[in-house]
């Protein structure tokens, strides 16, 4: 008769601890700042990878994150900026690399679809990201910051590194360019000449 011995047990995970200030800080923000990066990224796992990224900084920075409930989100929204804007500049070095290597190798770089406009479907999105696109940088970003992040002003100027009182003037003024532009766009498709099949 032979015995046969149970296979040894999986490791798991460890969970986390209870409190843990990460996983909290995740729970608590993690989707918030999923909804920026999907708004900003060119595609999910791009959006899923800045997540992770601001949360690496997170675990490497805990003495940084701001210990009132008001000051972590602005913080964390700050830190999804800086670490989107490393991954634009990458992005940029990167096309100009296979740029670089299509010539050399005889292809062309054109001809690839732009994903923002392929998710752009809906035409009022496609009309409100066309009248952003017309505003500065600074602009557009404390502008989407208030109206698709809900920060307030205040929390959007602790992203920006802005005093809480340059960001209300300066969000004053940007949707007023804001509303200048759309009523532009909607001016002049309503003037333009109507297409033919």
């Amino acid at each position: 008769m032979t015995v046969t011995e149970d296979p040894p047990p999986v490791p798991t995970a460890r969970p986390s601890p209870p409190g843990d200030p990460v996983e909290d800080l995740y729970r608590e923000h993690g989707r918030a700042l999923l909804g920026y990066a999907l708004r900003r990224c060119a595609g999910r796992e791009e959006a899923l990878d800045l997540v992770s990224d601001v949360f690496v900084v997170v675990c490497r920075r805990p003495d940084q994150v701001p210990q009132d409930e008001d000051g972590r989100r602005p913080w964390l929204f700050g830190v999804a900026r800086l670490t989107l804007a490393n991954l634009q500049r990458s992005r940029v070095r990167s096309g100009r690399l296979g740029q670089r290597l299509a010539a050399d190798l005889g292809g062309e770089a054109d001809g690839v679809p732009d994903p923002a406009a392929l998710l752009a479907a809906r035409a009022d999105a496609r009309r409100v990201r066309q009248a952003l696109a017309g505003l500065s940088d600074a602009d557009r970003e404390l502008l989407t910051l208030v109206a698709w992040e809900g920060l307030t002003p205040a929390g959007a100027a602790t992203a920006l590194g802005l005093a809480p009182g340059t960001a209300r003037v300066r969000l004053h003024r940007a949707r007023t360019r804001l509303r200048t532009a759309l009523t532009r766009l909607d001016t002049d498709s309503d003037t333009a000449p109507e297409e033919t099949p």
